[in-house]
């Protein structure tokens, strides 16, 4: 019986991923040539195209969609082997996938990575940013820094920090329109949106005694990334509900004010997570490590804020 070719799987996935034979060969450091022939070579074994392909369109077929996942786990198998290898040397090396939500990625992730390189120069991180939840199994992803409320699951996660959210406007905003003193009066103010916030354009808040309102609301603007609206809360166009790591430098300075302080949305925290099971390669080890210390709670500076910000009532 033949021995599998874990190289055109690996060819494969890596071509699933990056959505082109150019970009696969890049990242590989092979050939364009090499990487055709090795499809070619798959799909000749197979029996079956895995991917309908002319000069100007690429896509997966079905068979194609279904493989990709399981060629991504070959290839991330293969890495893994190679990462138990080298963790037999003391240097750290390789890169490492990770993944994280824009704004935290852009804010404060990105900012902390040059650190953890020139700590570790053998190293490099694939770091891709998006908003949207990503399979870390299907997309080769090593460590995801997520903000939610995370569900049991078979994934390895550690809880870094709580992550409060506000509900902010400007101090113009607030001379024109008024104060909202609990959440039902949210319906009568424009409210700036969030695309991806899990519970849709309903907005649920509980008080300190359990007493719990939700308020369906409406605005001019709504984005599929939290700082995208950040001009226009600043510019008094209205109000929304945002994460404490976004704004909490604009509340000190007094660019934004907190309303509605004595409800609170359900809790989110930050939390790195992982595709569970085996040794976990010493290059995956110390990024993660160095994450935990870098924003854990305590450390990271809009965490330090234990009772959150001073309510506009009572600022002078």
């Amino acid at each position: 019986m033949a021995l599998p070719d874990l190289e055109a799987w690996a060819i494969f996935a890596k071509v699933a991923e990056t959505g082109s034979f150019a970009g696969a060969a890049v990242e590989l450091g092979l050939s364009g040539a090499t990487v055709s022939k090795a499809l070619k070579r798959l799909e000749t074994r197979l029996g079956e195209r895995l991917i309908h392909r002319t000069s100007r369109r690429f896509s997966l077929t079905e068979t194609g969609r279904v493989l990709a996942v399981r060629a991504a786990q070959i290839l991330a198998e293969g890495e893994a082997v190679e990462a138990e290898a080298q963790a037999k040397s003391a240097t750290p090396r390789g890169r490492v996938r990770l993944a994280a939500p824009m704004s935290f990625g852009v804010r404060h992730l990105a900012p902390a990575l040059p650190d953890f390189l020139a700590r570790y120069p053998a190293m490099s991180v694939d770091l891709r940013l998006d908003d949207r939840r990503i399979d870390l199994v299907a997309g080769g992803i090593d460590i995801a820094v997520r903000i939610a409320a995370l569900a049991d699951s078979s994934l390895l996660a550690r809880r870094l920090c709580p992550v409060r959210r506000w509900v902010v406007g400007s101090p113009d905003y607030f001379a024109r329109h008024g104060t909202p003193q609990r959440p039902r009066d949210l319906r009568d103010h424009a409210c700036l949106a969030y695309s991806y916030l899990a519970t849709g354009e309903t907005w649920y808040f509980t008080d300190s005694e359990g007493t719990e309102e939700a308020v369906t609301v409406t605005g001019p603007l709504c984005a599929t990334n939290a700082e995208a609206l950040t001009a226009a809360l600043e510019a008094g166009i209205g109000i929304a509900l945002q994460p404490d790591f976004l704004v909490w430098e604009a509340i000190r300075d007094r660019r934004l004010i907190a309303v509605l302080p004595d409800w609170a949305p359900p809790p989110l925290a930050l939390t790195l997570i992982a595709p569970a099971g085996g040794p976990r390669a010493i290059r995956i080890a110390v990024l993660w490590e160095f994450l935990v210390n870098r924003f854990r709670a305590g450390t990271a500076p809009w965490s330090l804020i234990q009772d959150g910000p001073e309510p506009a009532s009572r600022k002078p």
